[in-house]
């Protein structure tokens, strides 16, 4: 059976939220890596937006780990997640790029569904497959905080490619997709999952799968949304964990799992939104 990346990623990217003190809460999307440390050891990294953890005030954010139980059942298991010692950031943002990177404590079921490193795009990715403006693209992410099911998964979005040349990334550090993008989508990764794709002077076609990037703005002018997304190339993401490999005993962020007598609800399912604006209309 084929590889499936879409899959994969949908079991690798995880809600990030923060409580805020007016009742209301910001929400933004990140995705696992895993990306042993230089000397070789495992390692799992959690791979976001930077201005997501930038725009969470307090120390702690909520990371939404799911768990698979009996008869395949899922439940939303969301882990406090310590972002900040005091003032001080604990992920590492790239010096140029809105890419953050931090190393995580995860479930064993999270460190076995990160997304090994070697399926970030290379410099070379998109002329490689000769890709460029009309190509499907996916995104995975949580618009306004929702997310596909009470169990917390993603939800999957795809559109175009909408701008010319992709590549080298030194030059287009970004490039844009046309589809629909809302707050809580920031840090999603944004991806390629063909079947088949024939490479230039190839004689046979192959599957074509790998992170493209992360997603990080909306295109906006004078206010208004133009229903297209910004991502920056995943280049800047190897970047960012190159610098982290460089950080000498960089901190290992342990989640906390909810106390058993707290009651944790599912995640807000887009489902239940849409039967509930229904339910209002009549």
């Amino acid at each position: 059976m084929a590889w499936d990346l879409s899959v994969d990623l949908i079991k690798a990217t995880v809600q990030l939220e923060q409580p805020l003190g007016d009742g209301s809460r910001t929400v933004g999307t990140g995705f696992l890596i895993s990306d042993p440390t230089p000397d070789g050891k495992p390692r799992t990294i959690l791979i976001t937006a930077a201005h997501v953890f930038e725009k969470m005030p307090s120390v702690s954010a909520k990371i939404g780990y799911r768990i698979e139980g009996d008869g395949g059942v899922w439940r939303f298991d969301p882990e406090t997640l310590k972002i900040r010692d005091g003032d001080h950031p604990l992920w590492t943002k790239h010096p140029t790029r809105d890419v953050a990177a931090m190393v995580v404590e995860a479930p064993p079921e999270f460190v076995k569904a990160a997304i090994p490193i070697k399926y970030l795009a290379q410099d070379d990715t998109f002329n490689q497959y000769n890709l460029g403006p009309g190509d499907e693209m996916m995104a995975l992410g949580f618009p306004r905080g929702l997310s596909a099911n009470p169990a917390g998964f993603p939800i999957l979005r795809s559109g175009r490619v909408a701008s010319y040349p992709l590549a080298p990334a030194t030059n287009f550090p970004t490039f844009l997709m046309d589809f629909s993008v809302f707050p809580g989508n920031s840090g999603g990764p944004v991806f390629m999952a063909e079947g088949a794709r024939r490479r230039p002077g190839a004689a046979e076609s192959q599957e074509v799968q790998f992170v493209a990037g992360l997603l990080t703005q909306q295109v906006e002018l004078s206010g208004e949304r133009l229903e297209i997304g910004i991502v920056t190339h995943a280049k800047f993401i190897r970047e960012t964990l190159a610098i982290l490999d460089k950080i000498p005993g960089a901190p290992v962020t342990q989640a906390r799992l909810a106390k058993p007598e707290q009651s944790i609800p599912g995640a807000i399912p887009a489902v239940a939104v849409s039967a509930m604006a229904m339910g209002a209309s009549h």
